[in-house]
């Protein structure tokens, strides 16, 4: 269950700031705030299974909300019409369009189905505070999907087999009360259940959907076999797993012996965990995984020789196919880089033919933006700690004003990508850095149990010794260092005012942890089967108290000097108001100066982009006055 575990805090959005520009940054050419936080021209595309739409996200009323038309041309048809928040996700079943929201940031998400004329639409998953998942979009069925939800019991979430234009339900398993995943074959039948007693993981597995689940294999939750897809002929597994190594890997997996068996893939560096199919030709095509950035081996010659031949007509740009129809003969195809979001073609690999849909973000110059390099150096422990540096386009590397930016998580990792935050802080002259500190994911175990109960502690020094490498390397200017984080990442800028109270000149915390004893005593019910493994990875609050407290910056004010924004959604479901609530009051006990910013439509970072605009507009100011000469 560590992918699980992963999720916790790890929705944090990693974040940026920002501070006015002087004729020292000259070299870039500024550009408005607004433009790099501003939604998207258009986003989203998709084919519809049949070949005859497609569908992309543009705003309406300043949400992003569902378009289609005809492939080959034709009038433009809005679909969707929500007003309250952008629409994140959505797909195509049958005549209908799928999708899914939330309430303010609540995460407690439901399905809703619509017609392709923007009419009839259905919550599928109706209910107050209830939360539902997809377990199976089921591409051969048009009428059904297979969702889950926790409308009987907030904690625990049981399987249903839905129709999408009717919403009648229909139970296929419900929670005994410890399964906390499931997985369905490749015809549609739910057969994989993963269970929890909070630390141990077991994988429960059924022949068939009339046979009761029985227990297959049972690990530690340090130890994984992550179910990834079944085998084409639905009797085998594929599965990533780490059991008896360090790094995980990618095998056929017996679960009548539940034993690995043939090796896919590995990789020396890094944890192993995507795979990706033909659905039409039944034939794994892709392994994915990260190293400093997204990189792919291909497992089928078909898929390769597409590819190669789409690179060749992007180059300088990553390439990925984000969307097909089910004849597997038109894709739509996504660039990007460091310095763009990108665009997005279609490719029509019977005529071998290219041709631009949108580009994203048209007003974002990428000839102004800067390289996010990657660097790694060694903590004070000896760890090698990877991570990113972006400096000023045309800015020697010398006495520069920092901020310094975790990642949430903790138990999620940085990767090079387009950043927006981070390319609106080098447009303003900062150079930005990002480090993955112990406990970041992909590196294997050891390095994620390394951060075991070392929230502020030596997860906390990695991040410390990384601005010292810095400073050492006569690249920040030791007085102009700020820091700038959301969710654990906001823990990590409480922690570095609070334990190395000289080290920076400015703080900003986004939705981030105050107090441990607080944070794990507010966690979302969904969260709580695994709650023992929290308390294992952070610390339990009666065992571990006093550590717990230590590592709890509210309980530390007395030590902060440093100027401080903090940011925070009221409706944060992960990481609650209170934790910002409670450190805004102790500081100012104190008299500390510290900003305040609370939006109520909000969750575990800001989604509207009015309070997107606010927020950064505020953070320009406050680190202008903070951090700039």
């Amino acid at each position: 269950m560590k992918t699980m575990i992963h999720a916790l805090v790890a929705g944090a959005v990693a974040a940026g700031a920002v501070t006015g520009a002087s004729t020292a940054f000259a070299q870039a050419k500024p550009i408005p705030m607004r433009d790099f936080f501003k939604n998207p021209q258009e986003a989203g595309h998709q084919i519809s299974p049949d070949g005859k739409y497609l569908s992309w996200l543009t705003s309406y009323e300043r949400r992003l909300n569902v378009h289609i038309r005809p492939l080959a041309g034709g009038p433009t048809v809005r679909v969707t019409s929500e007003t309250a928040r952008d629409i994140g996700g959505y797909f195509w079943k049958g005549d209908r369009i799928l999708y899914v929201k939330d309430f303010g940031g609540d995460e407690n998400f439901h399905v809703v189905s619509v017609n392709l004329k923007g009419e009839d639409l259905k919550d599928l998953t109706p209910g107050e505070k209830v939360r539902a998942q997809i377990v199976d979009g089921l591409p051969d069925d048009d009428g059904n999907i297979i969702v889950s939800h926790n409308k009987r019991d907030a904690k625990v979430f049981d399987v249903f087999r839905t129709n999408v234009a009717t919403g009648q339900e229909t139970l296929i398993a419900q929670n005994p009360g410890n399964i906390t995943g499931w997985m369905t074959d490749h015809d549609g039948k739910l057969r994989i259940a993963i269970t929890t007693d909070g630390v141990n993981t077991t994988l429960m597995y059924r022949e068939k959907e009339t046979d009761a689940f029985k227990p297959i294999l049972t690990t530690n939750f340090k130890e994984g076999v992550q179910p990834l897809m079944f085998t084409f002929d639905n009797k085998k597994l594929y599965v990533s797993s780490n059991r008896g190594r360090d790094k995980a890997a990618i095998f056929e997996f017996d679960p009548v012996t539940a034993k690995e068996g043939k090796l896919l893939f590995e990789h020396p560096d890094v944890d192993v965990d995507r795979l990706s199919q033909s659905r039409k030709r039944k034939v794994l095509t892709t392994v994915n995984y990260t190293t400093w950035k997204g990189e792919r081996k291909f497992l089928d010659k078909e898929s390769e020789a597409m590819f190669k031949q789409v690179e060749s007509k992007l180059p300088g740009y990553e390439v990925a196919f984000v969307s097909t129809n089910k004849a597997e003969d038109k894709y739509i195809v996504a660039t990007f880089n460091d310095k763009t979001r990108g665009k997005r073609y279609l490719f029509d690999k019977t005529r071998s033919k290219l041709d631009l849909l949108a580009d994203i973000s048209p007003w974002l110059p990428e000839s102004e933006l800067a390289d996010m390099k990657p660097i790694s150096y060694k903590s004070r422990d000896g760890l090698t700690i990877n991570g990113y540096l972006t400096l000023p386009k045309g800015v020697p590397a010398k006495n520069l004003p920092v901020v310094v930016n975790p990642h949430g998580g903790p138990w999620a990792r940085d990767a090079w990508r387009f950043n927006p935050e981070v390319q609106f802080l080098a447009n303003k002259g900062y150079a930005v850095f990002q480090m993955n500190f112990r406990g970041s994911t992909g590196y294997g175990r050891k390095f994620w149990e390394a951060s075991f109960k070392q929230w502020g502690k030596a997860m906390q020094d990695d991040v410390t010794d990384g601005v010292q490498w810095l400073i050492k390397e006569g690249i920040a200017d030791p007085k102009r260092v700020g820091i700038y984080g959301g969710s654990y990442g906001g823990y990590t800028t409480l922690a570095g005012i609070t334990f190395t109270p000289d080290l920076y000149a400015a703080a900003v915390d986004y939705v981030g942890v105050s107090n441990l004893f607080t944070f794990m005593g507010t966690i979302p019910p969904y969260w709580k089967p695994y709650l023992e493994m929290l308390h294992e990875m952070v610390g339990h609050p009666e065992k571990d108290k006093d550590l717990l407290a230590a590592a709890s910056p509210v309980m530390h004010v007395d030590k902060i000097k440093t100027p401080l924004f903090v940011a925070q959604g009221a409706k944060d479901p992960r990481v609650n108001k209170a934790e910002s609530d409670q450190m805004v009051e102790a500081l100012k006990k104190r008299g500390v100066a510290v900003e305040y910013m609370v939006k109520d439509n909000e969750g575990h970072g800001f989604a509207n982009e009015e309070n997107r605009f606010e927020f950064y507009e505020a953070m320009e100011k406050f680190l202008g006055k903070h951090l700039k000469k």
